[in-house]
C-alpha cells in the first residue's frame, strides 16, 4: 500500500473539478481532515501499520462520489445523489480503485467501510475487521466535520448567515429524537436549526472513546454550540438542553467495540 501514490491519483482525479468552488474546496479539505483523523484514531487504537494505512486510504477514498454529485447538483442534500453508492461505483464497477491501491487484497473491506460511511445506523457486518474499519471511518468523518462547522462560514453549510439561523428553532419531531439520543433522520429536518442540531446529534454515533478524547481536546461540543447567536429564545433554552444532554452523555461514554 503506497498512501502517497494514492494521494497523488487523488490530487490527478480532482482535476476533472472546480477547485475554486467553495463546495468543492470544503470536500477537499475534509477529505485530507478525515484521512488525519483515521490516522489519528488508528494510532490510539495502537493498531498494526497495514490497518494504519488502510484507515488512511479508506479516509482518503470516502467521499470522492461528493465531486461529482457538487458537479451535477451543487448540492451536498442525501436525496440529489447517494454519494456513497456512487463512490462505491466509480470505484469498483468502474475500476478505479486500482488507480489507488495496485492489490485488491483490501478490496472487500474498502467496499463495505465508504459503502456504509453514511449509512443512519450500522448493522449487519460480522467480519471484525470489516466492522472495525466501519466504525474508524465514520468517527473520522464526523470528527472532521466538527471542524468543519466550525471553519466554514455557515452560508457554505447552511445557505443561510449565522444569524438566519439562530433566529430559527428546532421543530419538535427532531428535539425529541435528539433526546432519545439518537441520530437526526434527514427526511424530518425542517428548519435550519434542525439541521444543526442534526450535527450535533452525530455525537451519539461515535463507536470509540479514543474518538471522544479527541473531541474533548478540541472542546467540540462546547464550540460548536456556541457557533451560533441564538437570538430565537425557544432555540437558546432547547440549546442549553442539548448541552447538558450531551455533556451527561460524553461522561458516561462507554467505549464500544
Amino acid at each position: 500500500m503506497d498512501l502517497q501514490h494514492a494521494k497523488t491519483e487523488f490530487e490527478r482525479y480532482l482535476d476533472g473539478y472546480d477547485r475554486n468552488d467553495d463546495k468543492v474546496h470544503l470536500k477537499i479539505v475534509h477529505t485530507y481532515g478525515v484521512t488525519e483523523y483515521s490516522r489519528q484514531i488508528a494510532e490510539r487504537l495502537n493498531l498494526p501499520d497495514e490497518d494504519r494505512e488502510l484507515a488512511q486510504l479508506i479516509g482518503l477514498l470516502h467521499d470522492i462520489g461528493r465531486f461529482e454529485q457538487l458537479k451535477r447538483f451543487d448540492s451536498f442534500e442525501p436525496d440529489t445523489m447517494d454519494h456513497a453508492s456512487f463512490g462505491v461505483q466509480i470505484l469498483f464497477s468502474e475500476g478505479m480503485i486500482r488507480n489507488f491501491a495496485e492489490k485488491d487484497s483490501w478490496d472487500g473491506i474498502i467496499r463495505t467501510a465508504i459503502a456504509r460511511h453514511s449509512d443512519f445506523r450500522l448493522t449487519g457486518i460480522t467480519d471484525s475487521r470489516t466492522l472495525m474499519h466501519a466504525r474508524i471511518i465514520r468517527d473520522a468523518d464526523k470528527l472532521d466535520n466538527c471542524r468543519v462547522k466550525l471553519e466554514d462560514t455557515i452560508e457554505t453549510i447552511l445557505g443561510v448567515s449565522a444569524e438566519e439561523v439562530g433566529r430559527d428553532s428546532v421543530s419538535p419531531e427532531v428535539m425529541a429524537q435528539f433526546c432519545r439520543k439518537e441520530s437526526i433522520l434527514s427526511s424530518i429536518r425542517r428548519t435550519k436549526m434542525d439541521y444543526w442540531l442534526s450535527y450535533l446529534a452525530y455525537f451519539f454515533d461515535i463507536n470509540y472513546k479514543v474518538s471522544w478524547d479527541i473531541i474533548r481536546e478540541h472542546d467540540y461540543v462546547a464550540r460548536l454550540i456556541a457557533r451560533i447567536p441564538y437570538s430565537n429564545p425557544q432555540a437558546q433554552v432547547q440549546m442549553d438542553e442539548v448541552r447538558t444532554i450531551l455533556d451527561a452523555y460524553m461522561m458516561n461514554f462507554t467505549e464500544r467495540l
